[in-house]
């Protein structure tokens, strides 16, 4: 198939929907399948070799964050657009991304759901000019549906099918302020039409997202994300329990990930004295937007008596981040919101980890198919404590699930697999719009 991705980079910000994008273009060219990588807005803080190749950055974030607040930048001349869009101030921009405010964000949401009537028309136009002198896709991906925007005039410009996957924009727009969380789902739902087909990495998600935006249920595929396995299988098959113990926890550092909930998890497991000297490991995306909630985090370890006894690792390399994980005896990300996957589960059981989370969002889908960790009740410290520690006390149960997890994730979560089930995706969507 002849394919084309497009992928809004987060800058600085480690992006979990950056490195599944990433992986799966990867993979696509590897299965033969001629795809094209096209970043938006920032450039993308990755952990493998970029797939980006020669595409240049659309929406570049200054133009888009000056096209939203000036209608005399939206009639500028274009050599003077373009300077705004060297490599060198988007780098510069990245670095400011995590003080944008929450109004901005959401006036810049609605802006670009809007597509070709919003104030980013004009990026808009020069990405379809510059796609049309690529041969004809058979598909263009969206990354996820706050791209919905661009659909119409995309497949009205190229002759293609717009393709969009949903990853976690329902948590995203939720926390937007009103007015514009209300009329971003509105012109979402609106614009919905304008997609031939929609992939989601679980069906608890595609359910969900399914139902807010009112979709045919039969253009809703199912296709789990995946990870590139280099390293991974270099860690050691077998692996005695830690001593100390290790409790671990790695995705971005924030409330909305739940690392609150597993200091106290930790807090309280360290207070019944069954599991001795157990440590707590925390990795992950850390922005300065995070640092406040990471230090009151810290103190409440300190208040606790247990600074000593946890270690902080931000922004860590794809090396750094697969030892890590297999440095690892238990991990949990006990996330609050609506997680529409939850990568760092496939990477920890990659790692030969097994997983304790709560039983929500799609968490009993991945965990049931890989088969490398246990669900607890939700709601709250406790019940996470009890499993955590419950699991840390039975060496044999975690080690058999260390391995199964392992050899889940090769079968069902690899790259590999990721990229051959988004194409037979796409080819249902594609067969199904043909035959309607």
């Amino acid at each position: 198939m002849n394919l084309v991705q497009i992928t809004p980079g987060a800058g600085g910000m480690y992006c979990g929907n950056c490195f599944r994008d990433n992986a799966l273009v990867s993979e696509l060219r590897r299965q033969g399948h001629d795809t094209v990588m096209v970043p938006m807005y920032l450039p993308m803080t990755l952990d493998e070799a970029p797939a980006l190749g020669d595409s240049p950055t659309f929406f570049g974030g200054i133009n888009v964050f000056l096209s939203q607040k000036s209608a005399l930048h939206r009639r500028a001349p274009a050599w003077f657009r373009r300077w705004f869009d060297s490599p060198r101030l988007l780098k510069w921009a990245a670095g400011k991304t995590a003080k944008t405010r929450a109004e901005d964000v959401g006036e810049l949401t609605v802006s670009m759901l809007r597509g070709e009537s919003g104030n980013q028309h004009r990026e808009l136009e020069e990405m379809v000019s510059w796609m049309s002198a690529l041969p004809r896709p058979d598909a263009v991906f969206l990354s996820n549906a706050l791209l919905a925007g661009l659909a119409r005039k995309m497949r009205s410009g190229l002759g293609t099918k717009v393709v969009c996957f949903l990853q976690s924009e329902e948590s995203f727009l939720d926390t937007l302020p009103e007015p514009f969380r209300s009329e971003s789902w509105r012109l979402l739902a609106e614009r919905a039409v304008d997609i031939d087909g929609w992939i989601a990495p679980t069906r608890y998600f595609a359910d969900r997202m399914a139902s807010r935006l009112r979709l045919p249920p039969e253009r809703v595929r199912v296709a789990p994300s995946g990870i590139s396995l280099d390293g991974y299988r270099d860690l050691p098959q077998e692996r005695a329990s830690g001593n100390p113990p290790v409790l671990g926890f790695f995705a971005r550092m924030c409330p909305e990930k739940g690392l609150d909930t597993l200091v106290d998890a930790f807090i309280e497991i360290r207070r019944r004295g069954r599991v001795g000297g157990l440590r707590l490991k925390v990795g992950g995306g850390c922005g300065p937007g995070d640092q406040p909630f990471v230090d009151s985090q810290r103190a409440r370890l300190a208040a606790a008596g247990l600074a000593g006894e946890a270690t902080f690792h931000p922004n860590v390399s794809r090396e750094e981040k697969v030892a890590f994980l297999g440095s690892l005896d238990v991990l949990s990300v006990p996330a609050r919101f609506s997680e529409a996957f939850g990568l760092y589960l496939v990477e920890s059981m990659a790692a030969g980890t097994p997983v304790v989370q709560p039983d929500v969002c799609g968490f009993r889908e991945i965990i049931g198919k890989a088969g490398g960790g246990v669900l607890c009740e939700a709601g709250g410290p406790g019940a996470l404590a009890d499993a955590i520690e419950a699991l840390l006390l039975d060496g044999a149960r975690a080690r058999a699930l260390g391995t199964a997890g392992r050899r889940g994730v090769e079968a069902g979560f690899s790259d590999r697999v990721m990229a051959r089930e988004v194409v037979a995706s796409v080819e249902a969507l594609l067969h199904l719009q043909s035959a309607s």
